[in-house]
């Protein structure tokens, strides 16, 4: 397709004054790839975001094919820019809220700013935000030696001193994904009570994983290489790598938007067609149930801008 007849494909200046195709709100994998297939459909895409990413410190995408641990900010840079050239508009804003129009079923995103969007579609993309403990340090060696995701960075931690921040049974969970690369995994509640069933406590005893429940005082790291957990009443506990297992939550705005129907985890359940609860809105990436990779996110947006275009073409 010739690049420049579809970047004159939408030649309105003002990207808030104009009804679109679709609006995607979040400019991660899932967002961009489904911006871009969907401007190769010659539709008419909006991209909203907010310009604070899940992954904001992380030095690199692992595991993505055909990029050997890209940095995420060169990853959207890149991907935004293609996106550019196929015509798609950005906006960089929140979406404060969202409804359906009553006398022509296209759906209103307010941003910020109080302005109006206005599209025939909506996929939200937005990913979610990881909950993080109160503990000095921890913010100076995130992305290097404190991640979120065992599958993302295991690979890189192997046969490493790794801790697991949590309590509950997502920290017994992701300390027995780590087991596969290393056998020094320690779980840490920082104070709180164990929230396990026994059985999982002796599977985790079994498996050699112990638990600390002494609340941390903070984390020693030298050029942000992790060193050792400081504990306020025990022995400081070497350490290589962290990994958070707090849980996640609907980015701010996104909560209660067009009241799609979420999971007990807080996720967007969609259908098949990553179509949500809701006729017209859809969802992809981490913000949906499974696996939260980039590649599975960046599959599920041309997944979603398929089923986007066929839904467009039904109704033209």
């Amino acid at each position: 397709m010739d690049t420049q007849s579809t970047t004159t494909k939408t030649p309105h200046d003002n990207p808030l004054d104009h009804i679109y195709d679709v609006a995607i709100v979040g400019a991660g994998p899932a967002g961009l790839s489904a911006a871009l297939w969907l401007a190769r459909l010659l539709h008419d895409v909006v991209v909203i975001d907010s310009g604070e990413p899940r992954n904001w410190k992380t030095h690199g995408i692992h595991g993505f094919l055909g990029h050997t641990a890209i940095c995420p900010a060169d990853f959207r840079k890149a991907s935004r820019q293609q996106c550019l050239e196929y015509g798609v508009k950005f906006i960089d804003d929140y979406v404060e809220s969202a409804a359906q129009c009553s006398t022509n079923n296209n759906f209103r995103l307010i941003n910020r700013d109080h302005h109006d969007i206005f599209a025939q579609r909506v996929l939200i993309a937005a990913g979610l935000r990881d909950n993080w403990p109160d503990i000095p340090g921890l913010e100076r060696c995130y992305g290097s030696t404190i991640h979120t995701c065992p599958f993302c960075d295991g690979y890189e931690a192997r046969d490493s001193r790794i801790a697991v921040i949590g309590s509950g049974p997502k920290a017994a969970s992701v300390a027995t994904t780590l087991r596969f690369w290393t056998s020094q995994v320690t779980i840490f509640t920082h104070g709180e009570p164990v929230a396990m069933s026994q059985d999982l406590v002796a599977d985790l005893t079994k498996r050699g994983i112990p638990i600390i429940t002494e609340p941390i005082q903070f984390l020693q790291a030298r050029y942000r290489t992790l060193h050792h957990i400081a504990l306020e009443k025990a022995e400081d506990v070497p350490c290589d790598h962290i990994f958070i297992a707090l849980g996640q939550h609907l980015p701010d705005g996104l909560v209660n938007i067009l009241g799609c129907q979420c999971d007990d985890t807080g996720r967007i359940i969609v259908d098949s067609d990553f179509q949500t609860t809701i006729t017209g809105v859809f969802a992809a990436g981490d913000i949906t149930p499974g696996l939260q990779l980039a590649m599975r996110a960046a599959s599920q947006g041309i997944d979603a801008a398929v089923a986007i275009h066929r839904s467009l073409s039904q109704q033209d």
